[in-house]
């Protein structure tokens, strides 16, 4: 689907959300070309990790700091720049970066016919080219992904040969071991930001005052409800002359509030990182009100939320900074987890893995997924399906043998009657369950009649709006139109219904799996013993 540039640009969300809240699902708007189709007005839904990093990246620049991003990849010699004899502690949680060899290739006459049995009868020069490619390839003047396709443009062959002959031929490619590098990736923002500060130190001046928010990654021995082996730092450094511990509360105190948090506690952090002044390094407490007497343990409002201190003069020299560094960090998806009331990090960040284990739907959100399965596309279908409709309510108790006329008139150019009809004797026109409705109570799907036996369950359930009746005269409808289209009569019957899609009523996959998972019930059986005929005049 194409979208419109300027249209996008010209609808902001306030003009999505009145569009949607008025009923309309595209935009129209003056002097947009014809040629694109109208962009849906239904507004997007953001990641609840990424919408609060972007709060938190607009409540640091509202405070006066400038956004940096600081290097992922890190040099094991650089934690043990900034951690002293703590380092190999701190490296022990941290992923080093590893890659596969590039192996010495030989061929040999053998593997030269084995090569021509899957090329073809290749010469000397296209055996040296081959050579010649594998010897790039192994100093580093040709790259992995580019192997294959270096090799079948020289050779003038498919990918595909090339990649075959690979396989079948060297065997060396799959038996290659990682080899691990002195590089990690960073288990905390402050290792970048020791080199980031080493490098501005010399042509910035300060003050200066920058945050990052970005990715961190740590070898946990597990993930839990708590804790991530990738997780998001919400990171901000203050290099100046003067900086102190206050400026580390006022930086917290400013941050958090915008995020309703107030009343801070700081106290000392027993961790006492080697890289921070002693006696400086300070959890940040702060109070919410929104978790008083909540199910998480945090009920009585108070949670850690940041640490932040000032950075070891014997750290910074070796990085030849003169200035002393106040450094906070907070976790993004801890403060997530209290903003959109989760108490599972895995749910929170990956919904689409936890989802199963902690599934759960509402009556409302079953009864939004069923429908009506075939139904009228013309208007003269919607007045036929909405006449049968009418015709079984005003006589569905008449007893039978009977007809009624539910409508006449014209469709597809042609004359047509449609009746409601029951041909047997000592019976009604319409079956019991006819007027029966789908809802869903207690998780259950049921066909259930508005009768006081039932009081409860419509009550406290959710109507799905369908009735048995309707979503047969839909299928009635829809069948006319397709007769009508085709210049034939048609007769459409229902007897008694055992599975919802003998009555013309679907339950949308996911809700049979939910129900189905739960071991709860989908019953809608029932006698409908409804007949409709049309036929051509």
């Amino acid at each position: 689907m194409k979208f419109n540039p300027d249209e996008i640009k010209e609808s902001t969300k306030a003009d999505f959300d009145a569009a949607w809240n008025n009923g309309k699902k595209y935009v129209a708007q003056p002097g947009i070309n014809e040629q694109y189709p109208r962009v849906s007005l239904k507004y997007g839904k953001p990641h609840p990790v990424f919408d609060t990093i972007q709060r938190l990246r607009d409540a640091y620049m509202r405070m006066g700091f400038e956004e940096y991003m600081n290097p992922i990849i890190v040099e094991d010699r650089d934690i043990h720049k900034q951690f002293g004899y703590e380092a190999l502690a701190v490296l022990d949680r941290c992923f080093y970066i590893g890659g596969l060899p590039r192996p010495n290739v030989g061929i040999s006459d053998e593997r030269i016919e084995q090569i021509k049995s899957i090329l073809g009868d290749l010469n000397e020069e296209g055996v040296e080219k081959i050579r010649q490619i594998f010897h790039s390839y192994k100093k580093g003047e040709i790259e992995g992904d580019d192997l294959v396709p270096e090799m079948a443009k020289e050779l003038k062959v498919a990918d595909s040969k090339v990649a075959v002959m690979i396989d079948h031929v060297f065997p060396e490619f799959k038996s290659l071991v990682p080899v691990c590098s002195q590089n990690t990736l960073r288990s905390h923002m402050t290792s970048g930001w020791f080199i980031s500060l080493g490098e501005m130190v010399d042509y910035c001046k300060v003050p200066l005052k920058l945050f990052s928010v970005d990715r961190c990654f740590r070898r946990e021995q597990a993930e839990d409800a708590t804790r991530l082996m990738a997780y998001y730092s919400a990171s901000c450094v203050i290099m100046d002359e003067n900086v102190s511990v206050d400026d580390g509360k006022a930086v917290a105190a400013g941050l958090l509030s915008q995020f309703g948090f107030s009343n801070f506690q700081f106290r000392p952090d027993d961790k006492r990182s080697k890289y921070y002044v002693p006696d400086t390094q300070t959890e940040v407490f702060a109070f919410h009100p929104k978790l008083v007497g909540s199910k998480t343990k945090y009920k009585d409002g108070w949670v850690e939320v940041a640490t932040f201190g000032i950075y070891s003069p014997s750290a910074l020299s070796q990085y030849n900074i003169p200035y002393p560094v106040m450094n906070l960090g907070m976790g993004v998806e801890r403060l997530a987890m209290i903003l959109h009331d989760s108490m599972d990090v895995r749910a929170l960040t990956y919904p689409q893995f936890q989802y199963k284990i902690n599934w759960v739907m509402s009556d409302s959100q079953i009864a939004s997924m069923i429908s009506v399965e075939d139904a009228p596309a013309t208007e003269t279908g919607k007045e036929i399906q909405g006449s049968i409709v009418s015709v079984c309510e005003q006589h569905g108790d008449t007893q039978s043998p009977c007809e009624f006329t539910a409508w006449e008139g014209q469709l597809f150019d042609r004359n047509i009657i449609v009746k409601v009809v029951e041909p047997e004797e000592n019976t009604k026109l319409c079956g019991p369950a006819a007027m029966n409705e789908v809802i869903s109570y207690k998780n259950d799907i049921l066909g259930l009649p508005r009768t006081s036996r039932w009081d409860d369950a419509f009550k406290n359930g959710v109507t799905s709006g369908i009735r048995y009746i309707d979503a047969f005269a839909a299928r009635c409808a829809k069948e006319i139109e397709d007769a009508a289209k085709n210049g034939r009569g048609s007769e459409t019957r229902v007897r008694i219904i055992k599975v919802p899609s003998e009555i013309n009523i679907r339950i949308d996959p996911i809700a049979q799996r939910y129900i189905t998972g739960l071991k709860k019930k989908i019953d809608t059986r029932g006698p409908v013993f409804t007949t409709v005929r049309m036929e051509l005049l």
